[in-house]
């Protein structure tokens, strides 16, 4: 089969004589006499698009034969009208080829060697075999984005064995009898590389590192190129635009402003857990001198109907460190009950795992905890109140013995 997509990478329609079609699980495994379509290898997704009005929806090679899978059987024709799905295979030469200047960018600067590629349909990583600083990411950044601009031409070689000894390849060539195909970027970047890629490094347009974080024993780069990163400075511009206008502030007090009102809430939200602490204490007395007495235990029983379970759970651990204090807690929404059970530390003779288990099941639920503390929910709200009831007598049942 004639791999034309190495001929001509731009090539977008073209005409081919199908030549054999399996069938496998409902789908149709298409081999043409010639294709541009790049099939599934060298880090790069294969390309889709149509045969005829079958849609191709994915390209392989096995033994040499390069398959087309379609969604219908196409009819056998000698002339059979076949075209890519221009966009993503533009957008794969675009990313692909980056990758190259980008790696190459770490290399020349760092000496940092790129040990894996992932070309993703939303973005792209690279992992570098060594830890860099920020500022170092940002100079390769830089440039790779000036290689660019630079407008090198893209080779692509077929060099035979002693012609590939001349060149200067850093990354290990594949042992395989086969041409190896050389990707070469002036003296930058060459590299053995099957994908498919740009004539000219002017058609990457911008490279942008989107993030980078820690991976094994060096760094995880996500990034885009092309298109892809026009698109997403459009994003981030509209974004910063709208964000501005709502700070009523221009882009270079943004960050000034959300940094105050970020302290701002912080102090808030410090200010109100206080006084939710104090009100809280003013809640615990009256709970205390409400509760029923049992003996010398003060039973408080409540249903609480808020979506605040933190501040539940504070009123709870607040009454538990007084003696003598059970607490049968119940926070009802409108969809599910959350129990919480808790008793002072020196009651001894009652476990709030074993009752939590045995009263929850009366709204279908589950949970647990330990001696002295223990939550769980269910989804049966209408029968809430006599699990509560069921709970409250147990304990009462437990220490009138």
């Amino acid at each position: 089969m004639n791999k034309l997509y190495y001929e001509n990478q731009y090539k977008k329609d073209f005409t081919a004589e199908i030549i054999n079609i399996l069938e496998k699980d409902n789908e149709f495994h298409v081999e043409l006499d010639k294709t541009y379509f790049y099939p599934e290898g060298g880090g790069q997704p294969s390309d889709t698009g149509f045969i005829e009005t079958s849609k191709v929806t994915y390209v392989y090679e096995d033994q040499g034969i390069i398959y087309h899978v379609v969604d219908k059987k196409p009819i056998k024709l000698k002339k059979t009208k076949c075209s890519l799905d221009w966009n993503r295979r533009f957008d794969h030469m675009q990313q692909h080829l980056g990758q190259h200047i980008l790696s190459a960018a770490f290399l020349e600067l760092f000496n940092v060697n790129t040990i894996a590629f992932h070309l993703g349909s939303e973005n792209c990583t690279i992992d570098l075999d060594k830890p860099l600083t920020d500022a170092e990411i940002r100079e390769a950044e830089s440039l790779a984005n000036k290689t660019i601009l630079e407008n090198i031409n893209v080779e692509f070689l077929f060099p035979s064995k002693a012609e590939l000894k001349k060149f200067h390849i850093k990354k290990t060539i594949p042992k395989t009898n086969d041409a190896i195909r050389i990707v070469k970027i002036d003296d930058f970047d060459i590299n053995p590389c099957c994908g498919l890629h740009p004539n000219s490094t002017l058609e990457v347009q911008i490279i942008k590192i989107k993030k980078y974080e820690k991976h094994k024993t060096g760094i995880r780069l996500e990034f885009l190129c092309g298109n892809r990163g026009i698109k997403d400075s459009f994003i981030i511009e509209d974004f910063v635009t709208k964000l501005c206008r709502t700070l009523k502030c221009n882009h270079e007090e943004a960050l000034e402003n959300i940094t105050k009102q970020s302290t701002n809430i912080k102090n808030l939200l410090a200010e109100n857990k206080e006084l939710k602490s104090i009100i809280a204490d003013y809640e615990v007395k009256t709970m205390i001198d409400n509760g029923e007495k049992v003996k010398d235990i003060t039973i408080i029983k409540t249903i609480h109907d808020t979506d605040d379970f933190k501040y539940v759970n504070l009123l709870a651990s607040k009454l538990t460190t007084f003696d003598n204090v059970v607490v049968l807690f119940a926070v009802k929404t409108s969809d599910m009950a959350k129990l919480l059970f808790m008793c002072s530390r020196n009651i001894l003779n009652l476990n709030m795992g074993t009752l939590l288990k045995d009263a929850i099941t009366l709204i279908d639920g589950n949970g647990g905890g330990s001696n002295i503390s223990a939550q769980g929910g269910g989804k049966n709200i209408g029968n809430l109140q006599s699990c509560m009831d069921y709970a409250f007598m147990n304990i009462k049942n437990t220490l009138t013995i």
